[in-house]
């Protein structure tokens, strides 16, 4: 059976004191009010990971790096590697999302050599694919998705993809308050597990966690996460409100 996962990618926000308060008031909830097996990711700033990782790691919560350098060590300013990462505690990393991929510029090959030190360095990715508004109305969608995998993460061995998370994530949908239709969500779903499917065979198929990253909300959780081929969300801007995030969590 397909994992189930909800992960708050709080993006750049929360200072030291707001990040603590809220990892807090999640794991609170969580522990009272959720019992259904669902893999609870947080993924605060670079600057919290290590303090998140230590309050809720022993109690059942994992913790994502929001992105990892493309270089394992070396004169790289500001950036943070995965083993860095590895060390204080994280044991994910989100991997091409699309801030990253159309603001700064991350190509389908600088992605590569992240997915590779990530699995090297014993993280688990949550690679993000995912097509713009133009190239949705030109029915290019399928077409981006499938190169974006092919170019990325389809290098893999079966043994090393095996452990990898896939988020769907139509850009037009983020921070814009517009969401894929529960059908065109489903239908990028299950075309994302045929691709796997072929692939890599119908057991990785079958096993790989499909997460739906645009703007998913409490409002439309439960519907979306009903759907055949979604087993769960990367979440964005709910993440940020307890109990906003923690009602997404309980929408299985």
């Amino acid at each position: 059976m397909r994992k189930k996962i909800v992960a708050g990618n709080w993006k750049m926000n929360c200072n030291r004191e707001e990040a603590f308060s809220l990892a807090t008031e999640i794991l609170g909830m969580v522990t009272d009010e959720v019992h259904q097996p669902v893999q609870v990711i947080l993924a605060p700033p670079y600057l919290h990971l290590s303090a998140v990782a230590h309050l809720v790691s022993p109690n059942g919560i994992s913790v994502a790096a929001q992105n990892c350098a493309s270089e394992i060590s070396g004169a790289f300013t500001g950036e943070v590697s995965a083993p860095m990462i590895k060390s204080v505690g994280a044991e994910y990393v989100i991997i091409g999302h699309s801030e990253r991929r159309h603001i700064f510029n991350e190509s389908n090959e600088e992605l590569t050599k992240k997915v590779n030190l990530a699995i090297q360095s014993k993280l688990i990715p949550i690679f993000c694919i995912g097509e713009m508004l133009p190239e949705r109305e030109a029915g290019h969608q399928q077409k981006v998705v499938e190169q974006q995998l092919r170019e990325s993460v389809f290098h893999l061995s079966t043994d090393l993809f095996a452990g990898v998370i896939i988020a769907y994530e139509p850009v037009w949908a983020i921070g814009t308050g517009k969401t894929a239709s529960p059908e065109q969500a489903q239908e990028m779903h299950e075309f994302i597990r045929s691709l796997l499917k072929k692939q890599y065979g119908e057991a990785i198929s079958d096993g790989t966690s499909l997460l739906y990253g645009g703007s998913c909300n409490e409002k439309n959780a439960h519907e979306l996460f009903a759907l055949a081929d979604v087993d769960g969300g990367l979440i964005g801007g709910a993440a940020l409100k307890s109990r906003s995030f923690v009602n997404i969590i309980k929408s299985f």
